[in-house]
């Protein structure tokens, strides 16, 4: 074997530093939920039982995460026998652990099932409740969740850990239709939705693939379903939940692309698709991330119903996630790269096979720029930069939350690819991680020591990986990657002239802008393109403010349905001055999504700190938990 694998240093696989859990010497193997959905008190109720499983003699206690939640009974499940527990002082970012002291010590191997009667409280930090003003149509209240990372202790007791995975059934009364991350058993999904508004029903799931916790998912609302057409033969079924007034938009946006991401995920990870079902849920505005990957039931923006099938990459990444993250999980959150590296490699090769290589370069390229974005950002925090995290116990992992594991991990991942003989050489590899770890919770070593085996018997690939510098990869800091790679630019080099011919023009006249420019300039240009050209204008020394207003009259940038676009052009124009900062303040107060009112937000704060502040007060409630916590931190607001 190569000495290579004992040279770089790669941080130890330790217990999870961010659980109170005690889940190396028991954990859960099954949840059920029994939840009411009380809509006037804004929480759920109800209760949960573990089924759980020692793994060493003498257990006599279970420790869980909560975090702002009401206890009120804990029992056995078999017996009804109340059990001793203590909620212990709450800790600012881990919660309360919960100890539970057990009838009698359990045998190595032994079960036992516990059940918690509890609710949530108006602190959860993994619910968004939102008014009716809040949804598209206004007429009926709505909530979701967002359990990643360490969020899922707000909703249920749990052992809030991706180190442990079990299956879960679920009963959710609610007088709205509530879907879960799981296998819908009841009332069908076309259920029409009259016969569901306003009336008292229990919805029935069941998951019966081991999970983490992050990824137990909730919403609730007015919403409505369609099945996309998905190809004769498949083992699974697709479609997309929302708003009845957005249910056609969607339907017509991701129809076409989804059945065709899953097929081409399914050829190159050489594993079929596991979960059954894969739905899309198109969220209010005020959902945080783009997409999350909840099993069985991907949460998706709005901002991706750009109305002509632009950003549906997007859901590329996330039926990805169906592998990477979903199914081969990271084990603590240090190795978070694990899950959204991987799965970032792999929705560039989706686009690779699906259009050209020429098109996985190019979104190299725009996420090149993100990364960028981030590590500069974290020149303060260096250890953030790092492919691995050295997180200090207790901390949040959402503070690290960053570019990093997404694009330095995908870029790790293709730098490999091209060291050891090209794609062809490296999806086998790829192939086999998958089968080696399928239902696994792992940590880089893992990936590393499996990385070194399958090519061992290549002598001409274990050549090369000796040449790698893992440890820069793995531990480096720094504002560029150990290695910086080539890329296909033939779709980025038409954008680049653009923004070149502008900026040879920075000193010209609106006059003289609008009368050299044209929309034809454009005219060919993709979404991507777009938003390279706007990218690459920022990377500039700041225009004057004549600079944005030439080039909104001209290509009409500042009225883009398109959120990429959109955003990239006032981010653009507020780096020139403060004529687009009521118009980005308008916008930004009805985005949620962080990757766009996180960077509109630190910008806008800049060139106006009052108007900031100001739309970020009046539209807090707006936000979910997550997204508002990180704004105020970035607007200073929580010295």
């Amino acid at each position: 074997m190569s000495t290579a694998t004992a040279t770089p240093a790669i941080p130890a696989t330790t217990r999870d530093e961010a659980t109170q859990s005690n889940y190396e010497e028991i954990s859960s193997t099954h949840l059920h939920l029994d939840w009411q959905i009380v809509w006037e008190m804004s929480e759920i109720t109800g209760v949960v039982t573990h089924s759980l499983v020692a793994h060493k003699h003498g257990v006599h206690e279970v420790h869980l995460d909560t975090s702002y939640l009401k206890i009120r009974r804990v029992s056995t499940a078999r017996h009804n026998q109340s059990l001793n527990f203590k909620l212990q002082q709450r800790d600012a970012t881990m919660g309360n652990k919960l100890v539970i002291y057990l009838p009698h010590k359990l045998n190595e191997s032994e079960t036992i099932d516990i059940t918690i009667n509890y609710s949530t409280t108006k602190y959860c930090t993994a619910l968004a409740w939102l008014g009716k003003a809040q949804t598209t149509g206004g007429d009926y209240p709505y909530v979701y969740s967002q359990c990643e990372a360490i969020h899922a202790r707000s909703l249920v007791p749990c052992q809030d850990t991706p180190a442990r995975k079990f299956t879960y059934s679920s009963k959710v009364r609610s007088t709205l239709p509530a879907l879960m991350s799981a296998l819908r058993v009841a009332p069908a999904k076309d259920t029409p939705l009259d016969e569901l508004l306003g009336k008292d029903v229990v919805y029935e799931y069941n998951q019966p693939i081991p999970m983490p916790s992050y990824l137990i998912a909730i919403a609730s609302g007015k919403l409505a379903f369609k099945s996309f057409d998905v190809p004769s033969g498949v083992v699974w079924n697709a479609g997309v939940w929302t708003e009845p007034e957005l249910l056609t938009s969607s339907y017509d946006e991701f129809n076409e692309d989804i059945p065709k991401y899953i097929q081409k995920a399914e050829h190159l990870t050489g594993s079929e698709y596991a979960w059954g079902t894969y739905d899309i849920l198109v969220q209010p505005k005020s959902a945080p991330f783009g997409g999350m990957e909840n099993v069985c039931l991907t949460f998706a923006t709005p901002t991706l119903l750009a109305g002509d099938r632009s950003l549906t990459d997007v859901l590329a990444h996330e039926i990805s996630h169906s592998t990477f993250g979903n199914d081969i999980t990271c084990c603590q959150w240090n190795h978070f790269w694990v899950n959204e590296g991987f799965t970032t490699y792999m929705e560039r090769l989706i686009l690779q096979f699906m259009h050209s290589k020429a098109d996985r370069d190019f979104s190299y390229i725009i996420g090149r720029k993100a990364l960028q974005e981030s590590l500069e950002e974290m020149e303060n925090e260096r250890r953030y930069q790092k492919l691995v995290i050295p997180y200090r116990a207790g901390e949040d992992p959402d503070d690290g939350f960053s570019s990093v594991p997404y694009d330095k991990g995908a870029n790790f991942l293709y730098y490999l690819e091209k060291t050891v003989g090209g794609l062809d050489v490296f999806l086998p590899f790829v192939r086999s991680y998958v089968q080696t770890f399928k239902g696994k919770s792992i940590a880089t070593a893992d990936f590393h020591t499996h990385l070194f085996d399958f090519f061992s018997g290549d002598k001409a690939a274990t050549e090369q990986l000796d040449k790698v510098d893992f440890d820069a990869w793995y531990n480096g800091t720094g504002l560029s990657l150990p290695v910086e790679l080539d890329y296909d630019t033939s779709l980025a080099d038409a954008a680049f002239d653009l923004s070149d011919r502008w900026n040879q023009r920075r000193n010209a006249s609106s006059k003289e802008l609008e009368s050299t420019f044209h929309a034809d300039d454009i005219k060919n240009f993709n979404s991507n393109q777009k938003v390279v050209f706007l990218e690459k204008l920022q990377s500039y020394p700041a225009f004057k403010e004549e600079v944005p207003k030439a080039i909104a009259k001209v290509y009409g940038f500042d009225e883009a349905q398109n959120a990429e676009i959109r955003f990239r052009f006032y981010i653009l124009a507020l780096n020139c001055g403060k004529t687009y900062a009521k118009a980005a303040a308008e916008w930004v107060a009805h985005q949620g999504r962080m990757k766009f009112c996180r960077p509109l937000f630190r910008s806008l704060n800049k060139v106006d700190s009052s108007l900031a502040l100001k739309t970020f007060k009046d539209n807090e409630n707006f936000y979910h938990p997550i997204a508002a916590k990180q704004i105020r931190r970035d607007l200073k607001l929580d010295k």
